[in-house]
């Protein structure tokens, strides 16, 4: 059975100040990078990433360099829930 992970990361950050799904943490590596470790490690299969259309270049890159190989696939969530819902 295919165990696939899902990356809820299409916030805004407002409370963070910026995005913070590629803010490095501890010797470069992201939030991200520390999910999909992770996951890979406990047997996942392939990553889906639901990000804003407007990071995803930003996104993109940052996997193509780190995870080459790694099935992951992107879908986009622009329309955002008013606050506090």
């Amino acid at each position: 059975m295919k165990i696939t992970l899902a990356v809820l990361a299409a916030g805004l950050g407002t409370r963070f100040g910026s995005d913070k799904q590629l803010e490095g943490v501890y010797n470069g590596n992201t939030l991200f990078d520390y999910s999909i470790y992770d996951a890979l490690e406990a047997g996942f299969d392939d990553v889906v990433l639901i990000i804003r259309s407007e990071i995803d270049e930003l996104v993109r890159k940052h996997f193509e360099s780190r995870f080459k190989g790694l099935p992951v696939s992107f879908v986009y969530q622009d329309k955002m829930a008013p606050k506090g819902i």
